[in-house]
């Protein structure tokens, strides 16, 4: 029986059985066809990775990072039938600014669309004075509105979760600074309006090196956390600072639902860590950055979305049950 809860159903999920091959000790798989995006799908695509997806009339819409050939960093609105193959337009999203004195961005990259009250958020790190955390809105994916940065910098890994919890909107941010922050925790913030933000709590820092490295370094929350009966099903990326740089895999985390910044238990082993080529080579080795997951509510099945290489983007597979008992069974 299915552990989500509040989650329609969804049968057209993209969804491949897991290997009869696969002998891995983690409760998620990758798509045989992986790759699903290639970095080249556009016309002046450099590279597509860390985007979000979310279903959408009788298919599913998306938003998504496409660093061009000069290299400049924006999201941009996609439509697929399936899930898995996509159409992207070649310009960026033009944002209609709910205010006529908000800033220009500098920037836009990894995008998350979280659906709440039936409309759909977009929250991305937005580049005003040094990274902070973007907040837009949509109706259809056509037309799309700005409001107020929902942080001041420095700021990145923005997810909204998909319902007010005790009335109030809830946002996780990891706090960070103008570079490549070499540290990062994870933490809560409520909001009656989306636009002033408080009662700010810390959720998680990074494990202890000799108990789980993978994470040590630095962790950010990934796509918007997905209730069940155990608690908020978190999935996150950590990092790992090797001796040839940055190493990012992802895991998962139960938070409590009423107090989300209670962690009821924390994976310590990885679910996915770079080890496919896709995985391991492109604009920056070694990432496995998880940006939306889709759930199906009838079955408990997952399809999570996750950038691969700062290059390309992926999917991989899993039951929400087990990825909760993995939680229970291994925890830091």
């Amino acid at each position: 029986m299915s552990i989500l809860r509040n989650a329609p159903g969804l049968p057209n999920i993209p969804w491949e059985p897991r290997p009869e091959t696969d002998r891995n000790d983690t409760p998620l798989w990758r798509f045989s066809g992986n790759p699903i995006i290639p970095r080249n799908l556009m016309a002046r695509s450099n590279s597509i990775f860390n985007s979000a997806v979310v279903p959408f009339g009788d298919g599913f819409a998306g938003v998504f990072r496409c660093d061009d050939t000069s290299r400049r960093m924006n999201i941009h609105v996609g439509r697929s039938a399936d899930g898995i193959d996509w159409k992207i337009e070649d310009d960026p999203i033009e944002f209609a600014k709910v205010s006529p004195d908000l800033p220009d961005s500098e920037y836009k990259y990894d995008p998350r669309v979280v659906p709440i009250d039936g409309r759909w958020y977009v929250i991305w790190c937005n580049g005003y004075r040094g990274p902070c955390i973007g907040l837009g809105y949509t109706d259809d994916f056509k037309k799309f509105h700005m409001m107020e940065n929902a942080t001041m910098p420095y700021n990145r890994n923005g997810v909204l979760f998909p319902r007010r919890i005790n009335g109030r909107y809830a946002l996780l941010t990891r706090p960070s600074d103008a570079g490549h922050t070499p540290f990062g925790d994870i933490v809560y913030s409520e909001s009656p309006d989306l636009e002033f933000w408080g009662r700010h709590r810390h959720v998680m820092s990074p494990a202890n090196h000799r108990i789980s490295a993978w994470q040590c370094t630095k962790i950010g929350a990934g796509p918007a956390p997905i209730e069940t009966s155990e608690g908020w099903l978190l999935f996150y990326h950590g990092v790992l600072n090797s001796c040839n740089g940055f190493v990012y895999a992802f895991g998962a985390a139960l938070l409590d639902l009423d107090k989300p910044w209670q962690v009821i238990a924390r994976g310590r082993p990885y679910m996915i860590s770079p080890r496919e080529l896709y995985e391991c080579v492109g604009d920056v080795p070694n990432v496995t950055f998880p940006c939306a997951a889709l759930a199906d509510g009838d079955t408990g099945r997952l399809a999570i979305y996750y950038g691969c290489a700062d290059t390309v983007t992926s999917l991989a597979f899993g039951m929400a049950d087990e990825v909760a008992d993995f939680i229970k069974r291994n925890p830091v």
